[in-house]
């Protein structure tokens, strides 16, 4: 917030007009606006104006100028400093060229007065006659030193969680980023009113952040469902996930600790890109948001280029979260260096993105055909590692047979993991996974549990990937050798950092 108040601030001292907030929160930013007029001394009236109440300067007072060109031409009358506040103007701009006239008379009446009309709306919607005159400011959602102010005063009200400790209020507040205050104190009677365990208070937190993105529907929260124990092999990514939990929390903040950026898993389809994505949000306790890059071209939410825009800005606010882009190369697969293409404003923006984010946002990106990717986006810097998921060795397919058996219910010590392991050689993750669903569906068809002799009847009815796409596996194996770290231990030719 002290962002905010500063650009405000200074917008005032500047002696702008014409100032426009992009805010949601309209208690916060008319407080905001209350406390600056006594913080800078202004010796002056503060009015507000709404489409429903018209122009008021007082609770109590007998509403005036309901329509807005009259309430702005009693703005041009007054002769002292102040602030009016107008919450509902940018839904009367439309064909309505006398408010837009009005409003430049406003202008050029008050530049340097110490007169300021300040219009507020969620969105930024300015016609072209007034972007010369009117001052921008984007006001930022609440931080999390505000978040826990806020909360300390609501917990106090809490009584049977008035125990909680401060070190969890604070991982807390900042898992609040990206809800306005209102969302907050709702968020806070809902979840802690309950008698439920932090780690799920945690978990209520995320749900609601749910439902911010669907509201918008550019990004899709993805719950945290998946531990990292239920990965088989892949020991090397695991180990760099697991050594980087911690790095989120308010104690490594305050200690100033580098912050990851994020990954680029490359490989095989169906070697586990996807399910290592959703991991991290469990493992690190922090929200997980997929960017649909398809939905974003697909032109429903409006042009490409800002709701890419848009995306990106809305997860920066949630912050700390996690973005999953999935199939990056198809985002990116137009893009051709100096053609001035969609894809290439998207491709320019996200790697100035990148370079510029908010430290809080870790990308976790995936890529099957890593050979349509630009040199630009996997250069050292962009990512703070590239990670080849292969086809499981016997060890790791042993691993994977065991969970996913486990999983539906069967013991795996029933099992030859050691021929169901090179019964499968060749065969991924998910392949894997299939088969041992369609030996329980056989199973429990014949209404009985499913054995050894299901699953090996069901391997011998399924082609594995590798030899349907044996030559791409190649040439993706190729590509990965000297430039992505193995994902998988037992087939490292290098450490990792």
């Amino acid at each position: 917030m002290q962002k905010s108040l500063e650009k405000l601030s200074d917008a005032i001292r500047g002696g702008y007009p014409l100032i426009y907030i992009v805010s949601w929160e309209e208690d916060r930013v008319e407080s905001s606006l209350r406390a600056l007029m006594r913080t800078l001394d202004i010796k002056g009236d503060f009015a507000v104006w709404t489409s429903a109440d018209g122009l008021t300067s007082s609770p109590g007072e007998t509403p005036q100028a309901i329509d807005p060109v009259d309430a702005l031409e009693s703005v041009l009358q007054a002769d002292r400093p102040g602030i009016v506040l107008f919450k509902d103007l940018p839904d009367s701009f439309e064909d309505n060229p006398r408010l837009i006239r009005k409003l430049r008379d406003v202008y050029y009446a008050h530049k340097g007065r110490g007169r300021h009309v300040v219009i507020l709306s969620p969105g930024y919607r300015l016609p072209e006659p007034l972007k010369k005159e009117v001052h921008l400011i984007e006001f930022d959602l609440p931080d999390e030193h505000e978040i826990y102010e806020h909360m300390a005063q609501l917990l106090k009200k809490i009584p049977h969680r008035a125990g909680l400790s401060k070190e969890f209020v604070k991982d807390l507040s900042v898992a609040m980023k990206g809800l306005t205050i209102n969302e907050v104190a709702h968020t806070i009677a809902k979840v802690l009113a309950l008698d439920i365990p932090q780690q799920e208070v945690m978990d209520r937190v995320f749900r609601e952040k749910e439902q911010i993105v669907k509201k918008e529907g550019i990004l899709e929260f993805v719950p945290p469902r998946f531990s990292i124990d239920e990965i088989g092999g892949l020991e090397n990514l695991k180990e760099w996930l697991v050594r980087r939990a911690h790095l989120f929390s308010k104690k490594a903040l305050e200690e100033n600790l580098p912050v990851p950026k994020g990954i680029l898993l490359m490989g095989v389809s169906g070697c586990g890109k996807s399910l290592a994505v959703k991991a991290i949000s469990s493992l690190w306790k922090v929200p997980l948001f997929r960017l649909d890059m398809n939905l974003v071209f697909s032109g429903m939410y409006g042009s490409p280029e800002s709701i890419f825009h848009k995306g990106l800005k809305q997860l920066e606010a949630m912050a700390p979260a996690v973005l999953w882009i999935d199939e990056i190369e198809m985002g990116v697969a137009g893009y051709r260096e100096g053609e001035s293409t969609t894809s290439s404003h998207i491709f320019a923006h996200f790697l100035t993105w990148m370079q510029e984010k908010d430290k809080m946002v870790f990308v976790a990106a995936t890529a099957n055909r890593i050979h349509l990717l630009p040199a630009e986006i996997i250069r050292k810097g962009r990512f703070d590692q590239i990670f080849f998921l292969d086809l499981p060795n016997d060890e790791e397919r042993k691993e994977i047979f065991s969970i996913h058996i486990t999983k539906n219910g069967g013991d795996p010590s029933r099992f030859d993991m050691e021929f169901l392991s090179i019964s499968a050689k060749g065969w991924n993750g998910s392949e894997i996974e299939q088969v041992i669903v369609a030996a329980r569906v056989d199973a429990f068809f014949e209404k009985r549990a499913f054995s050894h002799e299901d699953v090996v009847r069901n391997i011998m009815k399924i082609v594995p990937l590798s030899k349907t796409m044996e030559s791409q596996i190649k040439e993706i194996k190729g590509w990965a050798y000297n430039r992505a770290v193995p994902a998988s231990r037992r087939m490292s030719r290098r450490t990792i950092d």
